[in-house]
């Protein structure tokens, strides 16, 4: 009889250590599902980093490369020459250097806005790992593509570094800037860059990603 009544015993217990058992499963797969739920959205978020990164520094150094070709090619062919009309009279090509900023302003101020620039450039650097709007890195890329033009006449032209004047040669409707100031293509990147930051701030997008969005139906029930 003792054999025979420790058999229900034992058979008792293994069910109930297989159901502690079945209760203690579930738990470890259901910490990796939460594990590898985050998984992809983490990896995701560098991804797209690095896709605003290249983004930012593609834009600025086309920008850059082409302001550099473009005033070699007119300095080598065009200064000291008359200027020409380019589109019907549209745009004139009118070699001028520029000791102040971009469109001639702040004359006299180079060696300071020498400085100004690469503040702006170490700025941009600085926020581009924080970037996740595509609007905001084209933007900023054509901002530091323009200031490191601008700065490169500054540093390499004469008459000496931190105070070379800069190559400007597009003038509007007529030559010597007589309608519009005399300009070059890393002018017109920083104001194209400059207009796309304003309206992309204007519609309420930040360059991390967010969107605000204003509720005045929500303001005005309050």
């Amino acid at each position: 009889m003792s054999s025979e009544q420790s058999s229900p015993k034992q058979s008792s217990a293994e069910p109930v250590d297989h159901g502690e058992a079945a209760e203690q499963v579930p738990e470890v797969p259901a910490e990796t599902a939460e594990t590898s739920g985050d998984a992809p959205a983490a990896v995701e978020r560098p991804r797209k980093s690095a896709k605003l990164l290249a983004l930012l520094f593609a834009v600025a150094v086309a920008g850059l490369g082409l302001d550099i070709l473009t005033k070699v090619i007119v300095v080598a062919e065009l200064e000291g020459e008359p200027p020409v009309e380019v589109l019907g009279g549209l745009l004139y090509l009118d070699v001028l250097r520029n000791p102040g900023a971009a469109f001639s302003l702040a004359t006299g101020l180079t060696w300071l806005l020498s400085l100004l620039a690469i503040v702006v450039v170490g700025v941009i650097i600085w926020l581009a790992p924080k970037l996740r709007s595509p609007g905001w890195a084209a933007g900023l890329g054509l901002v530091l593509g323009g200031a490191c033009g601008n700065l490169v006449d500054r540093i390499f032209r004469a008459p000496g570094p931190l105070e070379g004047h800069v190559v400007d040669f597009l003038s509007i409707l007529a030559p010597g800037g007589a309608v519009w100031p005399v300009f070059n293509i890393a002018d017109s990147c920083i104001v194209v860059g400059g207009v796309l930051i304003v309206l992309l701030s204007l519609m309420g997008r930040d360059y991390d990603g967010t969107v605000h969005r204003k509720k005045k139906a929500a303001e005005n029930n309050s």
